[in-house]
């Protein structure tokens, strides 16, 4: 039996991370509260970041998807595919974002082997009928991107599309894509804006069709219209984001988006690249420094916010922070209001070897109220990842429903609430002390049996 304990609690400690929350205060703004519910960063929880696998520049952006967090890393292992054959494999790790528990790993393999080429998975997302979907970083030489899509459950890659670039071909490294990648449910677009060029790329596909370029057939479009308007091009790293239309016809045409480049703060456009919306008239203290990239929006209560990076791991007082912001009247940059700044200290102060994007995801949700709640994914490549929680009652006075599992009471399931069980089983401790938490089946008996069920939900099973 205590073997079993030994192999059973060294299983529970391979899994690694540990979160705690970030230990900040946020105040209520305008009948809107922030929760941290976890942090996994260098500031907050350094050893247990460090020791982390997703504490790696290959491990670039992440995305939240029905209270899972996917972490996509280029160059994960060494694994041998073949006798004489030795590859370095791409993995997409797993957190729960609830509680920051890692879950099992997705391997990822290309027609049932595993995927022997360099993937440099530069974007990871997930469309909006929940396919997750990657693509990679491409060369100023290479004339097309490939577009995968990643089977939640196996890991295995199918090949969507072959983008082609065009007559100008240039580096990508961000993308966006919005509707359905497979294009049975709905249309789908993409867009990425070039790197060190004025272009932006997109690409469509109406319902059942196939990919063709965005801009009325054509592949690219040169921008002329930036701000500062000094700015020619974007950068290193530029990063796009697509809003979604406000009706069924327009849901998932792109006809807005962001532009977020190394030389310029988020900008607005049409689908046209004409500028709508800049930074020119916002109050220069929410600007965000050069360098860094990442925005996105999303609407709680009927008030329409949006969240952007501040500042790289260099950032004057602002390392891989952001800021969290009520659009003013029309969606208007100019007229917004700052809420929070998350985290109110930092997720980390580390080179990220030029990764520069800060991701930031969404999910919908509502509480056990019946109130509106969003979850906010923020991944800064190499200084962390953490997860809050906006609402009018988050944080608030209702208790939380048990967790199964949570022997201890804390909260999590993890390393700890087996210990319990086992110091139940060898009598160092009465089950009453847990209040009925130590017997997790439920079968009248705290035993090994428990012991097992909490190991699988660590696991995921």
């Amino acid at each position: 039996m205590k073997k079993f304990f030994l192999l059973a609690l060294t299983a529970i400690m391979a899994l690694g991370a540990s979160a705690a929350t970030d230990g900040q205060k946020y105040d209520e703004v305008n009948g809107l509260k922030i929760k941290n519910l976890w942090s996994l960063d260098r500031v907050h929880t350094p050893k247990e970041y460090g020791e982390s696998p997703i504490c790696n520049t290959r491990a670039r952006t992440a995305v939240l998807s029905d209270n899972v967090i996917y972490i996509s890393h280029s160059e994960a292992k060494t694994i041998i595919a073949a006798p004489g054959d030795t590859v370095i494999a791409a993995v997409v790790y797993r957190l729960n974002a609830l509680t920051g528990e890692r879950m099992p790993d997705l391997d990822i393999t290309y027609e049932g082997r595993p995927f022997g080429d360099f993937l440099g998975v530069n974007s990871i997302g997930v469309d909006n009928f929940g396919h997750l979907w990657c693509a990679p970083y491409t060369s100023e030489k290479a004339p097309s991107i490939p577009l995968y899509m990643i089977d939640k459950e196996s890991g295995e890659l199918t090949l969507m599309a072959s983008l082609e670039k065009g007559d100008v071909i240039a580096r990508t490294d961000y993308y966006d894509l919005v509707g359905d990648i497979t294009r049975e449910n709905a249309p789908c677009k993409i867009i990425n804006p070039g790197t060190n060029v004025p272009t932006v790329y997109a690409w469509y596909s109406e319902k059942g069709g196939e990919f063709e370029g965005g801009f009325d057939g054509d592949t690219y479009l040169d921008v002329t219209e930036f701000y500062p308007e000094t700015t020619t091009e974007w950068g290193y790293g530029p990063f796009a984001k697509i809003l979604l239309g406000e009706d069924e016809e327009t849901l998932y045409e792109g006809d807005l988006m962001y532009i977020d480049g190394f030389y310029s703060k988020p900008l607005l456009y049409t689908r046209e690249a004409t500028l709508l919306e800049s930074f020119e008239n916002v109050d220069v203290e929410l600007w965000p420094e050069d360098g860094t990239t990442g925005v996105n929006e999303f609407k709680i209560d009927g008030r329409n916010f949006i969240v952007y990076s501040m500042a790289q791991y260099s950032g004057d007082g602002h390392g891989c922070q952001a800021n969290i912001c009520e659009l003013g009247e029309d969606m208007s940059l100019s007229g917004m209001q700052k809420y929070w700044q998350i985290p109110a200290d930092s997720l980390g102060k580390v080179s990220d070897g030029g990764n520069r994007i800060h991701c930031f995801s969404v999910q919908y949700g509502k509480d056990a109220e019946g109130y509106e709640v969003v979850t906010l994914l923020n991944f800064k490549s190499y200084n962390g990842v953490a997860v809050y929680q906006i609402g009018k009652n988050v944080g608030g006075d209702p208790e939380p429903p048990a967790i199964v599992g949570d022997v201890n009471g804390d909260g999590t399931v993890d390393i700890a609430d087996a210990n319990a069980v086992i110091n139940v089983i060898l009598g160092s401790e009465e089950a009453s002390k847990y209040e009925g938490r130590a017997d997790v089946n439920k079968d009248g008996t705290v035993d090994i049996a428990d012991v097992n069920a909490i190991i699988n939900i660590i696991l995921g099973k």
